[in-house]
Parts: structure tokens; C-alpha cells; sequence
């Protein structure tokens, strides 16, 4: 059987909003460049696969250094 404990840890309001910030900042970093590339090589030479390519690399790219972003923006933030 699992037992949950009653005790309740509070969480301040600066932490939530930081977490939330950092959250979001990461989101804007790990999707938009890759996205702004896969629409400008698309609209520019109209080739949707190499645009895709190239999108979905730079955004697996972006995610193997997500971690340390991750610490840059913490270290930002605070």
C-alpha cells in the first residue's frame, strides 16, 4: 500500500515565478530558432524536406545543450 505524507512543504512565491520564467525562456529557445529555420529555408527555396532537415537538427542540436542553458538561465535569473 502507498502512503502519502500529510505534511505539506511551502513553496514560495519567488521560486514558482522563477521556475516559471526559466520555463519559459528555455521553450522560446529550444523552439523558435529551429522553427525560423525550417520556415525561411521553406518560403525561401520552397524545398519543405530540407527545410525540415534542417529544422528538426537544429532543434535536436539545441536539446543536447538544453542542460546547460538550463544553468545559464538559472544563473541569469538569480
Amino acid at each position: 500500500m502507498i502512503r502519502f505524507p500529510k505534511k505539506k512543504s511551502k513553496i514560495s512565491t519567488e521560486i514558482v515565478t522563477n521556475t516559471v520564467w526559466i520555463s519559459t525562456f528555455l521553450a522560446i529557445i529550444l523552439s523558435l530558432p529551429p522553427l525560423g529555420l525550417f520556415l525561411g529555408i521553406y518560403f525561401g527555396t520552397g524545398n519543405l524536406i530540407v527545410g525540415a532537415i534542417v529544422g528538426f537538427g537544429v532543434h535536436f542540436v539545441t536539446l543536447a545543450f538544453s542542460s546547460k542553458i538550463s544553468k545559464f538561465l538559472i544563473n541569469i535569473m538569480n
